[in-house]
């Protein structure tokens, strides 16, 4: 299976345990409500410009609230079951997508620790992390590298006064997709981490 297709299956099967009124790191949202937006991110192509852009927002808020309302067994089945031509796109669109949204559901429980190394799994998320980490710091005012244990690093954004960010390849996507339950560690001047850690870095 791919990393994308593995994610997608952990991620039904941990919100089937633990229902659908526990809580993500998504803000106020519910696994219902992460479900449904995942479901119409799939299915309804008509609210992709309200997932992104704020003034389509109000049609694919309502859209997904729909799909909240439907039996949560149902909607489980549309996100474990994605429509037909996901396949040939899957590893490019939803990787990250469904391994951050997996965390998303983990690490919003008391008590979460990382997942142990998976070698494949880091390998395909540390290719697809140097698109998003330049979007994601590219509103830095100073210089980011993110480096795995081993050496190998990523400058998401140049510039002076630099600050590195070490961590796993998972703990760095997460940090980068702008969730702050991570285990990493700054390195570099103590306002310049301070102007780093502070950003917005929203997708």
């Amino acid at each position: 299976m791919s990393v994308a297709r593995d994610e997608r299956k952990a991620l039904v099967d941990l919100m089937t345990e633990l229902g659908p009124d526990a809580p993500t790191l998504c803000g106020t949202w519910t696994n219902r409500d992460l479900a449904a937006h995942l479901a119409i991110r799939e299915r309804r192509p008509d609210t992709a410009p309200g997932i992104l852009l704020k003034p389509f927002a109000r049609w694919a808020e309502k859209v997904q609230a729909d799909y909240a309302h439907k039996a949560w067994s149902e909607l489980l089945d549309l996100v474990r079951t994605p429509p037909f031509w996901i396949q040939p796109v899957d590893s490019y669109i939803n990787t990250t997508e469904y391994f951050v949204h997996h965390e998303d559901v983990r690490r919003a429980q008391a008590g979460w620790e990382p997942r142990p190394h998976d070698g494949k799994r880091e390998h395909v998320l540390w290719k697809f992390l140097p698109f998003t980490a330049k979007f994601t710091y590219k509103s830095s005012p100073v210089g980011v590298t993110l480096v795995r244990p081993d050496g190998e690093h990523i400058v998401a954004k140049p510039g002076a006064n630099g600050v590195v960010i070490t961590g796993e390849v998972a703990e760095l996507v997460m940090l980068a997709f702008g969730r702050e339950q991570v285990r990493v560690e700054y390195s570099g001047d103590a306002d310049a981490v301070e102007r780093v850690r502070s950003l917005n870095r929203s997708v």
